[in-house]
């Protein structure tokens, strides 16, 4: 059976390109604070804005693409955290500055998990915090909310939650292309579901929800996507999920994205 046009995409972009190891990329490209920007991607658009960013004749150099032990694409699992009444999620649409993100990722490749605190920055960066997951530990247990509580207080002054349950996980396909400084990550395939109510979301399987990553503002990625006719989407995997699963929430802001990424319907 064919792979989705999407993960076809950027699965064949990514071993088009010239190959960069991970500490090559925590070398010249870790952007723990960064400025991000989303894209939401038609396939054959995206080839054409890869094919330029990856081309060997690209001034500054190509981009390269992320390749750990012959993978160019690698599955990633997300499992978010939040407040009964959803806290991150509305103090995101409320556009609160003391704001954060709660989540466990694995990269279901290696194995490998970590435990993330994403935070708003003073400029308006993204700011990660992160601590590896070993054995049974995960997000609730004493060592990481004592993590939490210490960013939170450490970065905003304020105190962790006293109640996180899972409240949404996140599975896709992902290629990492990298230049000096800037990082483009490409996902496809992409299923979302509220873990408090088991219904699921699955993204287009043409489009390819594109992230510019760098420590200052537009990169040569952004232009080319705008020389394309491709301008940012107000779109999170989080936020927009939950926009497309509950038309009841508030949500203005994500609707529209949410209804181009994921459609009307729900499964």
């Amino acid at each position: 059976m064919l792979a989705p046009a999407a993960v076809q995409a950027i699965d064949e972009a990514a071993h088009d390109a010239e190959p960069i190891s991970l500490a090559e990329v925590n070398e010249r490209s870790a952007l723990l604070a960064r400025f991000d920007r989303s894209y939401l991607v038609p396939t054959e658009t995206f080839a054409h804005v890869v094919g330029r960013l990856t081309a060997p004749q690209r001034r500054g150099g190509p981009l390269r693409a992320l390749a750990i032990d012959g993978r160019r694409a690698f599955r990633y699992h997300s499992v978010y955290y939040d407040t009964p009444d959803l806290r991150s999620f509305h103090d995101h649409r409320q556009g609160r500055r003391l704001r954060f993100k709660i989540r466990e990722r694995v990269y279901q490749d290696t194995g490998e998990r970590q435990y993330e605190i994403k935070l708003k920055g003073r400029r308006g960066d993204t700011v990660k915090h992160r601590q590896p997951l070993t054995g049974t530990d995960t997000p609730l247990a004493p060592a990481q909310q004592a993590f939490l509580a210490a960013t939170l207080n450490r970065a905003y002054a304020i105190a962790a939650p006293a109640t996180l349950h899972p409240s949404l996980s996140t599975d896709y396909l992902r290629a990492t292309f990298v230049g000096d400084g800037e990082r483009i990550t490409c996902d496809a395939g992409l299923v979302c579901v509220d873990l408090r109510t088991q219904q699921a979301v699955h993204c287009d399987t043409d489009l390819v929800l594109v992230e510019t990553k760098s420590t200052g503002h537009l990169t040569d990625a952004d232009r080319v996507l705008h020389a394309h006719g491709v301008q940012p989407a107000v779109f999170t995997k989080y936020c927009g999920a939950f926009a497309a699963l509950h038309p009841s929430l508030p949500a203005n802001r994500w609707r529209r994205a949410a209804r181009r990424a994921f459609g009307t319907g729900t499964g």
